[in-house]
């Protein structure tokens, strides 16, 4: 499967709470998110697209083993990548046309790569939902405290 800059990040059904935003106390998460937006230095962390409008975005990794979602980092991204990483939110709220068009520009590939490319996302998420529950590993945050 071709590796791309902009891809979909569909979350496992049993961790869709499980999010710095309810998690951390408010002051943790604005220090968190500040950094991403600090990091990213006006511009999308993905796309490279200067954005007046930077979103936070977490990035988990699953070890399907192990039964654990792990906090890999936190950009910052521009809300047209934002929703093609959420391209299940997107598409319920009418939007996947635009997303499609957003990930084929970054991409630099055609609909069929697109297609393809949400058929692996969603053969992951298919296959991580069969984790009965996954562990929270949030040690990337151990960056804040030391």
């Amino acid at each position: 499967m071709q590796k791309y800059k902009l891809n979909f990040e569909l979350v496992p059904d049993g961790c869709w709470y499980s999010n710095l935003r309810s998690i951390l106390p408010p002051k943790g998460w604005d220090i968190v998110r500040r950094d991403a937006y600090a990091r990213a230095g006006g511009k999308c962390s993905i796309c490279g697209a200067p954005s007046k409008r930077l979103e936070a975005h977490e990035q988990w990794s699953y070890d399907e083993s192990a039964c654990t979602q792990k906090l890999e980092n936190v950009i910052a991204v521009c809300p047209d990548c934002h929703a093609v990483i959420h391209i299940g939110r997107t598409s319920l709220k009418g939007n996947e046309r635009a997303a499609s068009e957003h990930f084929m520009k970054v991409n630099g590939c055609s609909y069929a790569d697109y297609r393809a490319a949400l058929g692996k996302a969603n053969e992951d998420h298919r296959r991580r939902n069969k984790v009965s529950e996954w562990k929270l590993d949030l040690s990337w945050l151990n960056r804040f405290t030391q």
